[in-house]
């Protein structure tokens, strides 16, 4: 098709066929059961749960909106048991009650152990007190006690009797205390008697004295030594009575969980220590009543419990799925919490929370990978518990090493999960580059498709799509005008006629908003026409600048012609975002010429408010030129190019046709068409490069001319390869199809000038010279011109 006819309406926008879509409404198609067009992705979870090695978590690249976290979710839910979940529980080491121990038991049996064993309590605080309050344990221990007050009794007295033979009385000052005096006669001597007796009879009595003292001394020995019996004894008695009531209900508790032998080693651990504290049975300690209260738990003895971090439900048959929304460290790997008692902090294991990773212990744990690297010590946290597959219960500030008091430290639990951590590409790259564990711990990429081809079955699948969403968000059903209507949106989204959009969450505010409107209507059905007022509905929300730009453009504040003929003055068209909005705006470009070395001055480059790709589209602009026009020698002149009326940054190469277009027609002094637009990227042969952003570009345009009046003479210049990515408003294809409005389609820049100016580009001869009457040849002329007056000059 030749390049100076427009575009047919059939050409500007991919409509569907009824015939597509063979049902009248959404509420007789079968809802899609699976993600649209992610086989990728999904492969590559597949492959990451297969594999049983370290190392293989899942980055899940792609757009917010795509429905990867929904797709992932989906999928796992849909996965067998992998048969190695437990639940995970922390008890007391009475060894070493600092660092408490794990015990790993068969899904579904930590909490009904944690009943069981607080019932185990509950009865042993009634039990154990019976058995020490009765008649029987009361004759034991009076006896034991009795038993030694006689042996200390007798040996006493007989030690007494030895004394009394040698002269001396022993006697009792204080429990424990004895004194050993010399008699006088049979009474004791006082300080003036003994001073009275001579020097033998003093040496004699202190003799005696001496003497008995160090048989005192062997009977208080022998005295400690009976104590020590009676204590062991009775420790005995009390054990014995102890073990005669713990010994059953525990033995019975064994057998019920006889299948895991680390919980039979503690059972036993527990039995030995209530033998050795059965006192905390008896107490009614307000210490302990003060730290259940402020831990909120029970006042059960605190050193027998059972502290459950992650337990299956017994009706459970699938993996352990988490989604972690808030992955700071506490979160993330669990905390030990603190009770504070008269102003002393305490803490004990019953007081060990769990995190996000022992809930998905032998499952899987969802992440966004922005919110991990957001929190401080997290990602590498996340790397250590990977890398050594143990997890760790340590708190933040023992990490930053601000804390220095003394805290638990349990015992690492093995660490069996797989992380799927959700990002952009972005994110992905810079961990890719900078951090050298990450391609060692997350070996699979799961990336996202943007789109997927429309062909006749994609279009069936995608109306399931939306009956799928139908369903799941509650919305009323959706007419087949209106499922057409969507697909004809979503390639527009997709800016492709042979592309849908995969933006899950896009269709689904789409499919929202049209319910409200249809629901307002009070209908029971979507129709097309409440499609159309979502649209335009979302439109006006966010168009408040766009409107202002087009009054000022009506007003004519901003300047912008769209009749007649100028030289060296083109309308471009770019794209502007106000956040959630992209509208496409006309921009006058002017170049102006001049004697000069052949330099173009890009002033938006000049004054800083040009980029690194608009600076690229202006050298490349400038190879062209000098191509064209500087085979034969130096070009002797200078141009300028700007944005008039431009305060702000400007990027991008989209211009670069535009603005050649603008400096040949300064130079060979032939006016060009303000009637027509252009957009497109050009390369160093004069080749047209397709642009984003066509669709809102060519109705930015049409806006425009439509408030300056449409005279059937306007129209859009555009790369030929961005046809395919035309799927404009319906007003914009009825003025084409009318003749109110035009598209063109050109290969080059040439056929691009053709359009603008009327003339052919021109075609050079074997000498390199084009033809006088063409532009080319123009422009060429005035080169020629201007190297003669320089050659005049320098002679």
């Amino acid at each position: 098709m030749s390049f100076r006819k427009p575009l047919t309406a059939n050409r500007l926008k991919r409509v569907c066929l009824q015939k597509d879509f063979p049902f009248a409404s959404t509420a007789r198609l079968e809802p899609l059961d699976g993600i649209l067009g992610q086989a990728r992705a999904e492969e590559a979870v597949q492959f990451s749960i297969s594999m049983m090695s370290s190392g293989y978590n899942v980055y899940a690249v792609g757009r917010n909106g795509l429905g990867k976290r929904t797709m992932v979710l989906s999928y796992l839910a849909r996965q067998e048991n992998r048969g190695d979940m437990w639940d995970w529980c922390y008890v007391n080491d009475f060894e070493n009650p600092r660092t408490p121990r794990y015990l790993r038991l068969a899904p579904g049996t930590a909490q009904r152990f944690r009943k069981d064993m607080d019932a185990l309590l509950r009865r042993l605080q009634k039990l154990i007190p019976q058995a020490f309050d009765n008649d029987s344990y009361y004759e034991r221990a009076e006896k034991l006690k009795n038993e030694l007050a006689d042996k200390q009794e007798k040996a006493l007295k007989r030690l007494a009797r030895q004394a009394e033979k040698h002269g001396v009385q022993l006697t009792i000052q204080t429990p424990g205390g004895y004194r050993l005096v010399a008699l006088n006669g049979e009474e004791p001597h006082t300080e003036e008697s003994f001073a009275a007796l001579d020097e033998e009879a003093r040496q004699a009595a202190e003799a005696n004295i001496n003497l008995m003292e160090k048989k005192l001394r062997a009977v208080l020995r022998k005295l400690s030594q009976w104590e020590e019996t009676y204590t062991d004894l009775h420790q005995q008695l009390n054990e014995e009575v102890a073990l005669g009531v713990t010994r059953h209900p525990i033995e019975s508790l064994k057998k019920k969980y006889r299948g895991s032998q680390p919980l039979q080693d503690w059972l036993d651990a527990v039995q030995a220590d209530i033998l050795k504290n059965f006192d905390v049975f008896f107490e009614d300690n307000e210490e302990q009543a003060a730290l259940s209260q402020a831990a909120l738990d029970t006042r059960l003895p605190r050193r027998y419990q059972v502290n459950v971090l992650a337990a299956q439900k017994p009706d459970e048959t699938g993996v352990p799925i988490v989604v972690e929304d808030n992955p700071n460290y506490a979160n993330l790997f669990g905390y030990v919490e603190n009770v504070t008692y008269k102003g002393t902090v305490y803490t004990d294991f019953t007081l060990i929370r769990p995190g996000a990773l022992h809930r998905a212990n032998g499952g899987y744990l969802l992440m966004d990978a922005i919110k991990v690297l957001e929190q401080p010590f997290v990602w590498d946290g996340l790397k250590r518990a990977l890398r050594s597959r143990k997890l760790a219960v340590n708190t933040l500030e023992k990490e930053l090493s601000f804390s220095g008091t003394i805290s638990l430290e349990p015992e690492p639990l093995p660490l069996d999960v797989k992380i799927i951590l959700f990002g952009d590409r972005d994110t992905y790259l810079l961990l890719r580059e900078h951090d050298p564990d990450f391609g060692e711990l997350f070996k699979v990429v799961a990336d996202f498709e943007d789109v997927i081809s429309r062909t006749p079955e994609a279009q069936t699948l995608y109306a399931r799509f939306i009956a799928a969403l139908i369903k799941d968000k509650g919305l009323l059903p959706m007419s087949r005008e209106a499922v057409m209507r969507v697909v004809e949106h979503s390639a527009r989204v997709a800016e492709h006629q042979d592309r849908l959009s995969l933006h899950a969450a896009d269709i689904a505010y789409l499919l929202r908003e049209s319910d409200y409107w249809a629901r307002q209507a009070g209908k029971k059905r979507i129709e097309g026409q409440f499609v159309e007022k979502a649209l335009a509905s979302a439109e006006y929300r966010s168009s408040r600048i766009r409107d202002q730009i087009y009054q000022s453009i009506e007003e004519g504040t901003t300047i912008l012609e769209t009749e007649g003929e100028r030289i060296g003055q083109i309308n471009a068209l770019s794209v502007l975002f106000t956040g959630d909005h992209e509208f496409g705006m006309p921009s006058k470009v002017t170049a102006t010429c001049y004697h000069g070395s052949g330099e173009v001055i890009d002033i938006e480059r000049d004054v800083k408010l040009a980029g690194a790709l608009h600076a690229k589209g202006m050298m490349i602009l400038s190879a062209y030129l000098a191509s064209l026009l500087g085979q034969d020698g130096p070009i002797p002149l200078s141009a300028s190019i700007t944005f008039e009326q431009s305060y702000h940054p400007v990027d991008g190469d989209s211009a670069t046709m535009a603005e050649c277009c603008a400096l040949i027609s300064a130079i060979a002094k032939v006016p060009l068409r303000q009637s027509l637009a252009i957009t497109g990227s050009m390369n160093q042969f004069g080749e047209a490069q397709p642009v984003g952003g066509v669709n809102e570009k060519v109705e930015g345009f049409f806006e425009t001319c439509r408030l300056k009046g449409l005279t059937g003479e306007q129209g859009v210049i555009l790369p030929g390869k961005n046809v395919v990515n035309l799927m404009l408003k319906d007003e914009v294809v009825d003025a084409c199809r009318a003749g109110l409005f035009h598209v063109y389609a050109v290969d080059n820049v040439l056929q691009a000038l053709e359009l603008l100016t009327g003339l052919r580009a021109g075609t050079p001869d074997a000498r390199g010279r084009f033809g006088k009457t063409t532009l080319l040849g123009k422009a060429q002329q005035v080169v020629m011109h201007h190297r003669k007056l320089l050659r005049q000059s320098g002679s």
